[in-house]
């Protein structure tokens, strides 16, 4: 059963529409290609990790008063949603896999 999986692992691997699908969703080696990864994914979690209590401190404190627009809610619920956790190593990691993928 596992030997069948693995085979069925590496034909699906080495399909032509599998491999075209890999190659257009690689992000362009260009600038906007380099500051989308860094922008999108490593420097919110590296901002989580820093100033990740300050931030959701600060949304609370928000939150205690009423909020003048329910666009203003929503916007401290999704900052408190972001950055309570702290940042995540698997983000982080993602966002490096990201890089590395850009540039080979």
């Amino acid at each position: 059963m596992k030997q069948k999986l693995q085979n069925k692992a590496r034909q699906i691997a080495s399909h032509p529409k599998v491999r075209q699908s890999v190659r257009q969703l690689k992000p362009a080696k260009t600038v906007w290609g380099f500051l989308g990864v860094v922008l999108f994914f490593i420097a919110p979690e590296i901002i989580a990790f820093i100033r990740g209590a300050d931030i959701t401190a600060y949304a609370h404190a928000q939150m205690l008063g009423p909020p003048s627009s329910e666009l203003e809610a929503l916007w401290y619920e999704g900052l408190i949603m972001m950055f309570e956790d702290g940042g995540s190593w698997l983000n982080l990691g993602i966002g490096f896999a990201f890089l590395v993928w850009l540039f080979f």
